[in-house]
């Protein structure tokens, strides 16, 4: 039997959420300041780092990926740029990748950053610009890309040459197999090739066809044999973003195989992964149930379902998303109220945390993007308020603890704020972009009509 947690955490999560509901932001002076910091780190980057893939700004030096530069901060943010305004940066970006990017190089990728990054930015530049070289550009990569899938099971390889198309990798996890609908099957779509959406959608089904008897995924699995290596189950890394796309290949591509997958799926997360409050009952796990008290998402063993951990944290932030495009709105409000919670301890939320001690286990925090987007959905769907002021607060805890004279880093622990030397593209691609549109003219982008890939790039559904 699980311990309950103190009652001091309920009243925390009161105060909180009180003091948020009162605060009154203005939006369009949010959304400029949100346009001067995203100018500052993309000074920065271009200053120091042009034309290589990230950008130290501790050291002011650089770091490519694989030993050669394949772009990965400019194609990552070149969506942000223009959704930005800024359209001569954005132009000029995009003149420069056309003309200097080239994936005919012998380096062995993984498969799944590449896909979500460049694969991800290189579609939805090309819906927002039209400029056919991109799309050319995707589907060069596409084409390098698909030997991952020449598995035993279908399964996907970690990794692949993109000269010689070598895999390599055979232990995987469900967040590697199964988040690829998206990118491949927008690229299927958008070029005519049915391939592309063949053999992701495979990969997805092939995971999903090893669910355990109660129907949950573990952390680690032999794309080879299709055994599981680690029963470990959860929302956090190495599975995370299967769930999102089980979800978002449904409401994208119409497709009722995705959409049973996900029902399945989301009943058996609720059922096994949810932690609840006290004055929760386990087994309510209808869709927009009313909750009181706080809700968590821990560990559990795949096949018995015994919680294994009461840990969560930066990368689980994704779910309260996930949770309104399901309509779901009663649990994402409630799950994102405990996430800033974990939010709050420190000032910023840290990778690893145990939602029952109140202990932080991991304290690292590379500029994560999860938590900004879920409270962008929230409000979108929901128009309080309340989640602008959440949202402030957490822009000014970043600009308080991680800019830089040249741009911002990520930090070594959240409880000392230091700082390490190193800003993710995703800071560019995807926490800015979603600070930008929760306090942007609500036109900018509409959430039921457009997309995001886990990499929060928009897509659109331009074909029938």
């Amino acid at each position: 039997m699980r311990s309950i947690k103190p009652i001091i955490l309920f009243v925390v999560v009161a105060i909180c959420g009180s003091n948020i509901h009162a605060q009154t932001v203005d939006k369009k002076q949010m959304a400029e300041r949100v346009k001067a910091e995203f100018l500052h780190s993309w000074i920065g980057y271009k200053q120091y780092c042009w034309g290589h893939d990230d950008l130290k700004p501790i050291s002011k030096t650089c770091r490519d990926w694989y030993g050669t530069p394949i772009l990965m901060t400019p194609v990552d943010s070149l969506d942000s740029l223009y959704l930005l305004g800024f359209k001569k940066e954005a132009d000029a970006t995009r003149e420069y990748i056309v003309k200097n990017l080239s994936f005919d190089k012998d380096i062995s990728v993984q498969n799944f950053e590449v896909t979500i990054r460049i694969l991800g930015g290189l579609l939805s530049a090309y819906q927002m610009t039209d400029d056919k070289r991109l799309l050319a550009l995707a589907d060069d990569l596409g084409t390098r890309l698909l030997p991952v899938f020449n598995s035993p099971t279908g399964l996907p390889y970690k990794n692949v040459n993109l000269k010689t198309g070598k895999t390599s990798g055979e232990i995987s996890n469900p967040a590697e197999t199964g988040t690829l609908i998206i990118e491949f099957g927008t690229l299927s779509k958008l070029t005519g090739k049915p391939i592309y959406y063949e053999k992701a959608k495979r990969a997805l089904v092939e995971t999903y066809n090893r669910r355990s008897p109660i129907g949950l995924v573990g952390t680690n699995i032999n794309v080879e044999t299709g055994k599981w290596t680690n029963t470990d189950s959860h929302l956090s890394a190495e599975i995370d973003s299967y769930y999102e796309y089980l979800l978002k290949c449904s409401i994208l591509f119409d497709d009722l195989d995705c959409r049973n997958m996900w029902e399945d799926s989301i009943t058996k997360v609720h059922t096994y992964l949810a932690d609840e409050g006290e004055t929760m009952s386990k087994k309510n796990v209808a869709k927009n149930a009313v909750f009181v008290g706080d809700l968590w998402y821990g560990h559990a063993d795949m096949n018995t379902g015994k919680r294994t951990a009461t840990t969560t944290g930066a990368l689980d932030a994704f779910f309260p998303a996930v949770l309104v495009l399901d309509g779901d709105l009663n649990r994402a409000r409630v799950y994102q109220d405990s996430l800033f919670t974990m939010w709050k301890v420190q000032g910023i939320e840290p990778e690893v945390y145990n939602y029952r001690t109140g202990k932080i286990e991991h304290g690292g925090y590379p500029l994560r993007p999860e938590i900004v987007e879920s409270t962008y959905f929230l409000y979108q769907a929901t128009k309080d308020p309340k989640y602008l002021a959440m949202g402030k607060q957490m822009f000014e805890d970043l600009v308080k603890h991680c800019r830089t004279d040249v741009a911002y880093a990520g930090l070594k622990n959240v409880e000392t704020k230091e700082k390490t030397d190193y800003m993710h593209r995703f800071w560019l691609a995807e926490t800015l972009k979603y600070f930008y549109l929760l306090f942007a003219d609500e036109k900018k982008v509409d959430i039921k009509k457009v997309v995001f890939n886990t990499e929060a790039h928009p897509i659109k559904k331009t074909w029938k």
